[in-house]
């Protein structure tokens, strides 16, 4: 597998200058981050340390009294809170330029886009019907944490969706960020939680150029990587397009759902370059500024 966070990647994210275009409360200390131009250090409230924040916020005097480590929010600079969840079930692992390779840039530089603009951070990794969260993410000095668990989530097995969203834990209002494949049966059942936990909800949609346009010739054995059934299918004219008629319904379908939940639906293929992967496809939920 090519090297998932390479030098390019870091080249690019040096250029990558964006500001996620919602306004959504984060339930921390009321709401995102205020565009009004009044005193930025005017105080507003606080809460207790987390691991990831900046040590210069710490409030010592309240250290001293309590014993406990609290950060000084104000008024400018209250949190939006972002989830990225990272499909990694057997699938995703599929394609010459393979899902993962794709989904974890992806998840790679939406958090350093959230963590450049303040905001509070969590990624879960989603795997045999179960969430793993790496914990609260907050300030710039947390990305290199981010991408190393990013790099590090193992992917393999079968995993319904639904069941490892279920499992997560949701505290505040946020936006969700939901990068996967698309194949499970549960879909819309995982976007429904979600919109009733309060979230925005993005699906990042990653598909391999071999989903997209099979050029596969014969008959061949297809075996379903997760679940390990078998079809002998004869590659022909008639297959391919009855093959290319069901992406298409699927597509449209997942499409429509999203159009139906109000939630942002954005489709990659796997082999894109990172300036289409990061200025075209991304550009499409942020704004440059």
């Amino acid at each position: 597998m090519e090297q998932i966070f390479n030098s390019e990647f870091y080249e690019k994210l040096h250029t990558l200058r964006m500001s996620i275009a919602l306004n959504i409360a984060s339930g921390q200390a009321g709401g995102r981050k205020s565009n009004s131009k009044g005193n930025s250090v005017e105080f507003s409230d606080f809460r207790e340390y987390m691991l990831g924040d900046d040590i210069r916020r710490i409030d010592w005097n309240a250290y001293a009294r309590f014993d406990r480590l609290f950060v000084k929010l104000f008024m400018e600079e209250k949190e939006g809170v972002f989830q990225v969840f990272l499909d990694c079930s057997e699938s995703m692992k599929y394609g010459e330029h393979s899902k993962e390779v794709c989904a974890k840039r992806i998840a790679g530089a939406l958090s350093y886009i959230v963590l450049e603009n303040g905001d509070r951070l969590y990624i879960n990794t989603l795997k045999d019907n179960h969430v793993v969260t790496a914990g609260s993410y907050s300030g710039m000095q947390a990305f290199i944490r981010c991408i190393k668990f990013i790099e590090e989530a193992p992917m393999g097995g079968a995993n319904d969706l639904f069941k490892s969203v279920k499992e997560k834990e949701f505290k505040n209002r946020g936006l969700s960020f939901l990068i996967t494949d698309g194949y499970t049966d549960e879909l819309d059942e995982t976007i429904k939680y979600l919109k009733y936990k309060k979230q925005d909800v993005v699906l990042i949609h990653v598909l391999s150029d071999e989903e997209l346009d099979p050029r596969y010739e014969g008959t061949l054995n297809l075996q379903d990587s997760e679940f390990l059934g078998e079809l002998r299918v004869s590659f022909n004219a008639s297959a391919i397009k009855t093959y290319k008629e069901s992406l298409n319904t699927f597509l449209t379908d997942t499409e429509n759902m999203c159009k139906k939940y109000g939630v942002t639906y954005i489709r990659v293929c796997s082999s894109e370059s990172f300036d289409s992967l990061f200025f075209s496809s991304l550009a499409k939920l942020a704004k440059k500024v």
